[in-house]
């Protein structure tokens, strides 16, 4: 089964686990909503990669890791689109959530994913309690106090935000989550892994800085021009494009050199040098060049 087929599959049990006919209909309709259909699914992906590079010998364990993390991951963006923030339209090409339904539901559902990214780990807790015990607690630091993505989406309600520390608490976080994740899912040592998925989240938000001056709507499935609507802090109204496009690659780099030694680390390297890739298009990246 490929890994996309493989994450799909697991969200969709997990989904199911978390719902009973005791559920009120449109809460349970909001959270199918803001799961499916998915984006590129890139942080489970990465979790379920990190894990078979290091040998992992449970997949359950490993699918509820990486399912946390997605789940995690749309309830910031069932969030992040909330009038008291982006107050955004659009969300993966269709109507962001508080839209489709209300800003009530949205709120719930938000919180509803949360905390079923932690009941998911929970359900798998005994099959090994150790590592159930290091995941929750990895978990939990990605997206919490003082460094996770709450706190990075805290920064845009302070007067002055370091780029590079915004960049690493909001988007960051939650790579580093899935690659500390992916490890601990296998029995590895996570915090070797931290430095590659902040690197490859770091890089991944200044993607989006740039996609948001140079894309178009349609193509990102989101509005464009947020970053300058909203004073936000941006990689591509600070380096400007071609400089911001030259970091992203530095980022990237370093990312790879960051992979620690590991039975699948050439295959590891070359998956994340093509996913990396996806990040922008080839137009954009000749900017680099």
């Amino acid at each position: 089964m490929d890994a996309k087929h493989r994450i799909e599959e697991a969200l969709e049990a997990a989904l199911a686990a978390g719902r009973s006919e005791d559920t009120p209909p449109r809460l349970a309709a909001a959270l199918r909503y803001a799961v499916f259909p998915g984006g590129a699914r890139v942080r489970p992906r990465l979790c379920l990669a990190v894990a078979s590079a290091c040998g992992a010998d449970d997949t359950k364990i490993v699918d509820a890791a990486a399912c946390a993390i997605e789940f995690l991951h749309c309830a910031s963006l069932v969030h992040d689109d909330l009038p008291c923030f982006d107050d955004a339209d659009i969300r993966r090409g269709k109507a962001a959530l508080h839209r489709a339904y209300d800003e009530r539901l949205a709120v719930l559902a938000g919180d509803a994913l949360i905390v079923l990214a932690f009941e998911t780990l929970a359900r798998v807790a005994l099959r090994s309690p150790e590592r159930s015990i290091r995941l929750m607690q990895t978990v939990g630091a990605s997206v919490g106090m003082p460094h996770g993505i709450v706190a990075g989406q805290a920064w845009e309600c302070e007067s002055e935000i370091d780029l590079s520390r915004y960049h690493q608490q909001k988007t960051g976080a939650l790579f580093a989550g899935a690659t500390l994740v992916g490890a601990a899912a296998a029995g590895g040592e996570p915090e070797a892994w931290r430095a590659l998925g902040e690197r490859l989240g770091e890089a991944y938000q200044v993607a989006d800085d740039i996609r948001d001056v140079a894309s178009d709507p349609e193509e990102l499935g989101k509005p464009v021009g947020q970053d300058v609507a909203l004073n936000r802090p941006s990689a591509a109204r600070e380096l400007g494009l071609a400089g911001a496009v030259g970091y992203l690659q530095d980022l990237v780099d370093s990312a790879v050199d960051a992979i620690p030694p590991c039975p699948g680390s050439d295959a590891l390297r070359q998956l994340i040098l093509a996913e990396t890739h996806r990040f922008l298009p080839d137009e954009l990246w000749q900017q680099a060049a």
